[in-house]
Formats: structure tokens, C-alpha cells, sequence
């Protein structure tokens, strides 16, 4: 089955999207019990949203500060001219620069640097200069941590109710059953 839009996502795919969303590492065993599936099946499903580019990629998050980057900002970018569209090709060889968003306004882009410090930060927003205007905001606490989405399957309001982690907890006691939020879905 092609399921390249909402529309097509049952409500046993958008529990499977918000669980790898969660947990991209979770086993397809873990995966296929968590939303009432065969371990198969759930690779299959898995399989079918990857194809249909629904799910994109995994990829480890990566502390920036426990890597000797820890200092972050925001670089809001003008850029006039024939430069609009070089500055993509610009931000990709800048390894600091660990977004890039092309953006409507009074900006062209919004980027998002890390670096280890203001001496640093310094560095990389001199060498935008001669492509760009820049207006540079600090990160200074990052309140809503980057999460996935919730996917909108239908209009129905049908939820999947997912189970949890059951595993062991500490001391060798049993942990309760989780509440993972339900999504809404319909069939």
C-alpha cells in the first residue's frame, strides 16, 4: 500500500511514527508489541513508510555542549541579489552552521550555529560577511527540546492505544505500564 500522505496513514502508522519518533533504536519486536503487531508485519509497515519517504532518515541527537560546543545561536541572514541563492552552498561548508532555514521577511535565512565560544562565534559570523547582513540572537535555554511530530491520520478521532516500557526498574522492581499519548487516527 502507497502511504504518501496523512490521508493514506491508518491509525497503526502514526502509532508506529510517534513511537520510532520516541525511540528510533526500538526493536521491531518491541515496536510490533507496543502497537498489537507481528514483528514481520511491523517491518513491513516500517519498510513501506521509509519507501514512501514518510519517514526520512535516523540519526543519533548529540549533546553540543559534551562535544566542546556550548555556545549556540541564531544568525538571522540578508542576503540580496544574485547571493539568495549561492548562500545555501555557503551555510553547507560552514561546519558550525548546524541548520539552515530559507525563510520569508525582513531575513532571507535563518541559521543556527554552534560553537565553543564568543571568540569563535565571532569567527564564523566574519566569515559570512562578505556574502551577508547578519543579526545574531544567543540561545540562552532551550525550553521545548526538537521533537517529532504528531501525525494527523483522519478526522474520526479513533486513537491506538500503544502499551508502554514494562522492563525492570531499579532495585529489580517492576516499573508500571507508561501512558504513551494515543494519536488520532482512523482506519
Amino acid at each position: 500500500m502507497d502511504r504518501g500522505t496523512a490521508a493514506e496513514l491508518d491509525k497503526i502508522d502514526c502509532a508506529i511514527l510517534e513511537q520510532l519518533q520516541a525511540n528510533a533504536r526500538m526493536s521491531f519486536a518491541e515496536l510490533g508489541r507496543r502497537v498489537f503487531l507481528s514483528t514481520p508485519a511491523v517491518s513491513e509497515r516500517v519498510r513501506q513508510l521509509e519507501d514512501s519517504g514518510i519517514i526520512l532518515g535516523y540519526r543519533a541527537e548529540v549533546d553540543y555542549a559534551k562535544v566542546g560546543l556550548p555556545v549556540s545561536a541564531f544568525i538571522k541572514v540578508t542576503v540580496a541579489g544574485d547571493k539568495l541563492f549561492s548562500f545555501g552552498a555557503v551555510a553547507e561548508k560552514v561546519p558550525e552552521i548546524i541548520e539552515a532555514y530559507r525563510v520569508t521577511g525582513a531575513e532571507s535565512y535563518i541559521v543556527r550555529i554552534a560553537v565553543e565560544d564568543l571568540r569563535h562565534m565571532e569567527k564564523v559570523i566574519d566569515s559570512l560577511m562578505p556574502y551577508v547582513f547578519t543579526n545574531t540572537s544567543m540561545i540562552i535555554a532551550t525550553p521545548v527540546r526538537p521533537r517529532g511530530v504528531v501525525p494527523r491520520c483522519g478526522n474520526t478521532g479513533d486513537r491506538l492505544q500503544v502499551t508502554g516500557d514494562r522492563g525492570q526498574g531499579t532495585a529489580g522492581h517492576r516499573r508500571p505500564l507508561r501512558s504513551v499519548p494515543a494519536v488520532p487516527c482512523n482506519l
